[in-house]
């Protein structure tokens, strides 16, 4: 915890800081000998959303155990692709707290400092998905990948806009692209979804960078939006939000 602190990771350690189970930013590497690409895979983990003090309902929080699904996923990646000796270097960044209510806990209005200097207002602190990605995405940024892609459990807003077996797809579109054919691949469903321009204004703070909640319509857009801020000038990227097929309460499908 201190060490994130010191090198500036105020997101990890902001959400994580209400915990007797402190806050860790874990990076794993797969490096390959002749590698032909470099891909920055960060994942979301979450090990229990409570919401913090801006606490969930009883019945929000009977699933929050999955709230780490984006960095198992971004793991398992990373292992996956040793086992197979794919000729591309892989680095995982797991993004790992525990978000609890309390008197160390965020609150409503604080400001933290993100890795990569800028300032954010939590005015929610159940939106906390978005503040520690911000942190693995900037420090994914400072290295030199081809390719970042985010995974996350990130919104509501996704599952009421395509359901439980549908993830959201957002960033540049050649990424997205990639991610959609490989999604039909290996049966598993995205939908692209837009970034819009004008939903940024929505995220202006008086007095911090930006804030972590903006407008109410389109919730998953502007949490996309709030992660593209974090992606380093020219790196292309990818923000796969898996709310809804993270987790399945449902009988077994196809």
């Amino acid at each position: 915890y201190e060490r994130l602190l010191a090198e500036g990771f105020g997101g990890i350690a902001g959400v994580g800081q209400g915990s007797p189970r402190k806050p860790v930013l874990a990076v794993v590497k797969y490096t390959p000998a002749e590698a032909k690409a470099s891909i920055g895979l960060v994942g979301k983990g979450i090990t229990f959303d409570t919401g913090g003090n801006s606490l969930k309902p009883a019945a929000s929080m009977m699933t929050m155990k999955c709230d780490m699904a984006g960095a198992a996923s971004v793991l398992q990646a990373t292992l996956a692709a040793a086992e197979l000796n794919i000729p591309v270097q892989v680095t995982g960044y797991l993004c790992l707290a525990e978000n609890m209510p309390g008197g160390e806990s965020l609150r409503p209005e604080d400001v933290i400092t993100i890795r990569d200097g800028r300032t954010v207002e939590v005015l929610n602190t159940d939106a906390e998905g978005r503040l520690v990605m911000a942190d693995g995405i900037a420090l994914a940024s400072e290295n030199e990948h081809d390719v970042i892609v985010d995974i996350a459990t990130l919104t509501g807003a996704a599952m009421a806009a395509l359901g439980l077996r549908t993830a959201a797809l957002m960033g540049d579109e050649p990424v997205r692209e990639r991610v959609l054919r490989a999604g039909d691949a290996a049966g598993e469903a995205y939908w692209p979804m837009p970034l819009e321009s004008y939903l940024r204004k929505s995220l202006e703070s008086p007095v911090a960078d930006i804030k972590n909640i903006g407008s109410r319509y389109g919730g998953a857009l502007t949490a996309g939006l709030f992660l593209k801020e974090f992606v380093g000038e020219g790196i292309p990227w990818a923000h796969l939000d898996i709310a809804g097929p993270a987790f399945n309460e449902e009988a077994p499908y196809g």
